[in-house]
């Protein structure tokens, strides 16, 4: 006789995928979006079961998509015993709760999905304070929707109302309070970075930056010997990682991997995220890891560009490289893209393709941003000779009667400080630089 077993393991969630073409979207057609967003809901831990797309010309305010494919949808998710129905777009709180009750079945959109994704994979103790605060954002509005057995009591009556709206108002008051908590929570995590970014003044600091899966965990692994958790899978890592990447025996530099960009990145997170990706501003450069072995690779390029824009980071230099070489067959689609980026690396971080390459640029860049400088401070600008020490090294340095006569190496930027303090701070006419 055979002994029975049980399993303990919770079956997924059969997932509805719906997709919108809008007239004027072209950078990304509603079946590549369907696809990203499969990956998604991979990610998420959903089977997904199908897709819908559905033209729109005009956005219905109530449902988002017209009466008639709803009724068309809500046909097939009783047919198919779809548990979830995800929306590539987001859906006002309005539009969500609506076509909840006219579909029977849980429905979520892409932001929501992504914030699920991100609560899954946080780990460290800033990621779960990020995430929460992101996903606590994007519940506030929507808190009407918990309170639904509330609705048979709305015939009217004594007492039909107000228990609804105390309690509904009493949730609010403590999710306001909770956020609350957790920006104070992320003001400290922000001062320490900060602090720790300070102590990093004359270090040259790299962030790796891309579309999420473009590899960057590997490249980190592959240059550093990091550890990094690697999964083909959307946003497997979320915790930023700095490690030290020695590029030749004279130097090295600060190497940090970011959380990875998406399309229609919720603004949540960005926001929750900031102190995380401060990091990417602060850089000295952005090493862009592009996936080409997918064809929407120019269109993920360009979602990085839009998102450091909103970072604030568009100034800071840029090295491109172009990652997963090894699954490309077409020598003349390398050739070409090579001419068109005549700057850019070309390598495999899985298989350790072209690294010298990219550490031997990196060296290029480093060695461009330092400059050597000679100056005269009296000799009582303590102040002044304390700074230069601090953000520049001392090449040679001796008296002459009152003065110092220093000759420093330092970056760029540390230089244009240095000249400016010492030009505003120097009593003694006569100060030179040469």
């Amino acid at each position: 006789m055979q002994p029975n077993f049980y399993t303990t393991q919770k079956e997924k969630e059969r997932a509805l995928l719906i997709g919108i073409n809008h007239p004027i979207q072209t950078a990304f057609p509603a079946e590549d979006c369907l696809e990203e967003l499969a990956l998604l809901a991979d990610t998420a831990g959903l089977e997904v079961i199908g897709q819908v797309i559905q033209n729109v010309k005009n956005i219905e305010a109530s449902t988002y998509i017209g009466c008639g494919k709803i009724a068309e949808i809500a046909e097939r998710i009783r047919a198919d015993k779809v548990d979830i129905a995800v929306f590539d777009e987001d859906l006002t709180p309005a539009q969500n709760k609506n076509i909840e009750k006219l579909w029977n079945c849980k429905v979520i959109d892409r932001s929501a999905l992504i914030l699920e994704i991100f609560a899954r994979r946080a780990r460290t103790r800033e990621a779960r304070t990020q995430v929460e605060l992101a996903q606590l954002e994007y519940m506030l509005p929507r808190l009407t929707r918990i309170w639904t057995h509330l609705e048979r009591q709305a015939g009217g009556g004594v007492f039909t109302k107000g228990p609804g709206e105390t309690q509904l108002e009493t949730d609010r008051r403590l999710v306001g309070k909770r956020i609350a908590l957790l920006k104070k929570e992320l003001e400290k995590i922000q001062r320490h970075r900060q602090t720790q970014r300070s102590g990093r003044k004359n270090v040259f600091k790299v962030s790796l930056i891309g579309y999420t899966n473009a590899g960057k965990s590997t490249l980190m692994n592959a240059l550093a010997n990091a550890d990094v958790h690697v999964e083909n899978r959307l946003f497997a890592t979320l915790d930023a990682t700095t490690r030290k990447v020695y590029l030749n025996e004279d130097h090295s530099c600060l190497l940090t991997d970011t959380v990875g960009f998406i399309r229609k990145l919720p603004h949540q997170l960005v926001a929750s995220f900031r102190s995380t990706l401060e990091e990417v501003r602060e850089a000295d450069l952005l090493i862009h890891l592009v996936d080409i072995s997918t064809h929407r690779y120019q269109e993920q390029m360009e979602t990085v560009k839009d998102v450091l824009r909103e970072l604030g980071a568009s100034e800071v230099p840029l090295l491109l490289a172009f990652n997963k070489v090894d699954l490309i067959t077409d020598e003349n689609f390398l050739t070409r893209l090579d001419a068109q980026y005549p700057k850019s690396i070309f390598l495999s971080a899985r298989r350790n393709i072209g690294l010298q390459k990219l550490k031997n640029a990196v060296l290029e860049l480093i060695d461009s941003d330092y400059v050597e400088h000679s100056v005269r401070i009296p000799d009582y600008q303590n102040d002044a000779l304390s700074l230069i020490q601090h953000l520049a090294e001392v090449l040679s340095m001796h008296q002459e009667r009152h003065e110092w006569i220093i000759r420093y190496r330092a970056r760029r930027k540390h230089d244009e400080q240095i000249t400016e303090f010492i030009r505003h701070h120097n009593k003694i006419p006569g100060y030179a630089a040469s």
